[in-house]
């Protein structure tokens, strides 16, 4: 085994651990919030029901409805997705509930799942690897897959949604193992090949809709192989026309039943998704690619409009731009086209959108998974290449070696300031929840005063936020006929409504803002 094989070895090892490290530690994001509600069987309409009637609740019994429903089963899992939240297939919910019933529902356990989903990407992206790069030389094969392998391992971004109680990490490793099959399928041309290639894009829809993305990559690619290729017999035919349609089409056949749920409740699917329509400017767009893309090697976050933030990511991104030359430049037309596809394919079907009638579709970093696999196997290309010539920095470190130590040092950094944190970019809506919670925990008695919120959001940043809070804080939760309490230095208001800014102003009190986070 050559050195840097063992080095990277270790580096995939140090990338396992982090994995595994303060689980529980970050906030408890409100999507999170929302696996757990689903997975356990209730619907937001019923905890609405409950908690929003004018009375203090201790922040401990928002919990419950974290925990399997007493008499529920998995069919309350459905139907609660269903009604509520049809955009989201229920593989991975009901994957969590088989996960609770066994372990429990702490914070621990529930992001204990996404960390396997997420290490099982490991192998099959070395699988993946190996057959993208197969027609290199089996030498330079396994030292590409093998680094993108310790890439994946100790991806900034990877990680932080591998430690995340949502379906992201599921989705990244299915998106990796579907390349890889579809790759194997296309070598071996048999009707078992693509069978499983069928079961494996089901899978992947019944993990997220956005799957799709893949598929029509995949598709692009099959279709550029079939033009390169000019088969015209019968029997050619056969295996590289009608069988990758047929799979394709068994496919969409098993993933009919939540298909239709996504039909008819697409007025729900718009409506709970029609945040990503507001629309930006294009320089917030061109932002958030440059981060979300070089947070695959690099991601610690000085401030948005902080320079510094850009800075650091603009030679990580040359260095994408160089690795994607490179594999064009230095591998077969059936290598280069699958990078390009795969990276290209997904992300301009949610660029285009946002350019012809504006939104921010593909500036969400979850949403650009699916491109993400191809950028790490060109990186990975890249120093493969050079680790092959004799080149050295200085005269004495070799120029793979000083490379790969930049990336993987950027990486390990970034994973470790991101352990050590309460809570991360990738929180989003609670992202300042540990901060409120602090305010809320220093003040004697205190009483946080809310209600469901101009956008609805209030219920799953309420129990995030009693994950953090002190058992002895309690909430009063307003409903429609609001009563409220008297004014005190211990009566905390979290993100009010219009409705309930106006019935305190009607009282003759007024709001003084004590933190921006909780407005």
């Amino acid at each position: 085994m050559s050195k840097i094989s063992q080095i990277l070895i270790v580096l995939i090892a140090v990338g396992i651990a982090f994995h595994f490290i303060n689980l529980d530690r970050k906030v408890y994001w409100h999507d999170e919030v929302y696996t757990s509600m689903r997975s356990a069987g209730f619907t937001r309409a019923e905890i609405d029901q409950e908690l929003f009637q004018n009375r203090l609740i201790p922040a401990p019994e928002l919990q419950k409805f974290q925990r399997i429903k007493p008499g529920s089963g998995a069919i309350d899992t459905i139907r609660s997705l269903a009604t509520e939240d049809p955009q989201h297939p229920p593989l991975y919910f009901l994957m969590t509930r088989g996960w609770m019933e066994l372990f429990g529902s702490s914070l621990t356990a529930v992001r204990l799942l996404p960390v396997l989903c997420s290490l099982l990407g490991l192998p099959l992206m070395y699988g993946l690897g190996l057959e993208l790069f197969r027609d290199s030389g089996t030498g330079l094969a396994r030292l590409a897959a093998l680094l993108a392998t310790t890439f994946l391992a100790l991806s900034p971004f990877d990680m932080l949604f591998a430690q995340t109680a949502r379906q992201y990490s599921l989705l990244t490793t299915i998106v990796i193992g579907s390349s890889w099959v579809l790759l194997r399928a296309m070598r071996l041309k048999t009707w078992q090949s693509w069978g499983l290639y069928s079961v494996a894009c089901a899978v992947g829809f019944y993990t997220h809709p956005f799957f799709g993305l893949t598929l029509v990559g995949h598709g692009v690619y099959w279709l550029l192989r079939l033009v390169q290729g000019g088969r015209s017999s019968l029997s050619a035919l056969s295996n590289v026309f009608w069988k990758p349609l047929l799979s394709v089409a068994v496919s969409l056949i098993l993933f009919s039943p939540w298909l239709k749920v996504i039909l008819s409740n697409y007025s729900r699917v718009s409506a709970t998704t029609d945040w990503a329509r507001v629309q930006v400017g294009w320089l917030y767009l061109a932002k958030l690619w440059l981060l979300s893309f070089t947070a695959l090697f690099f991601d610690l976050d000085f401030g948005f409009d902080n320079g510094l933030t850009y800075a650091l990511r603009v030679p990580i991104a040359l260095l994408m731009g160089l690795a994607l030359y490179t594999v064009c430049r230095r591998t077969s037309s059936a290598t280069w086209q699958f990078i390009l596809t795969t990276i290209f394919v997904p992300f301009f079907i949610l660029a285009l959108p946002d350019f012809l009638v504006g939104g921010k579709r593909s500036a969400v970093s979850r949403y650009l998974i699916s491109c993400f696999p191809g950028v790490q196997l060109a990186m990975a290309w890249l120093v493969a290449t050079i680790a092959q010539a004799p080149k050295k920095l200085w005269g004495k470190i070799p120029l793979a070696h000083g490379l790969l130590g930049i990336l993987c040092a950027g990486s390990i950094l970034s994973c470790t300031v991101s352990a050590a944190a309460d809570t991360w970019w990738s929180k989003d809506l609670s992202y300042f929840n540990a901060e409120v919670a602090r305010l809320v925990n220093a003040t004697p008695g205190a009483i946080v005063l809310s209600d469901l919120g101009d956008d609805f959001t209030n219920t799953g940043d309420l129990i995030s936020l009693s994950y953090r809070l002190n058992p002895e804080v309690r909430l009063l939760l307003l409903g429609a006929a609001p009563q409220l309490p008297s004014p005190g230095p211990n009566v905390l208001v979290f993100r009010p409504s219009g409705k309930m800014r106006a019935a305190i102003a009607q009282a003759g009190d007024r709001l003084e803002v004590v933190s921006e986070a909780g407005n």
